[in-house]
């Protein structure tokens, strides 16, 4: 089970910081993903980071402003946000899989969280 949290309203150009903690289980040997959707359109992927911190990638639209981080001794993975841009609007989830390829996490298991909202918007 995981929560995701830290969302909110926030000015174009500010930032957030999201955070995604698991329970229920360790997460050292877990690659972990994070996605958004966009309010009609569908989930798209924007991080993903290996479990050994080897292999970190960004979708493009998201590149030098989103980085991901993780903290194994808090089971929490999260996600800094700046120079956030109205496009960057949505639900964004975290999800744990077997491995991430490029910036997608790819074997999911387990189901959605709720998600956390955020809205840039001026």
């Amino acid at each position: 089970q995981h929560v995701e949290s830290g969302g909110g309203l926030v000015q174009p150009g500010g930032s957030l910081r999201l955070s995604c903690s698991i329970s229920g289980q360790t997460i050292e040997k877990s690659d972990i993903g994070w996605f958004r959707q966009a309010p009609g359109k569908g989930r798209e992927a924007v991080s993903c980071i290996d479990w050994r911190v080897a292999r970190i990638a960004y979708a493009d639209s998201v590149m030098g402003r989103f980085t991901i981080s993780r903290d194994d001794s808090k089971s929490t993975v999260y996600l800094q946000m700046n120079s956030l841009k109205p496009e960057d609007s949505g639900t964004y989830y975290c999800s744990i899989g077997d491995y991430c390829v490029g910036y997608e996490i790819r074997g999911r298991f387990g189901d959605w969280g709720q998600g956390t909202q955020v809205t840039v918007s001026s």
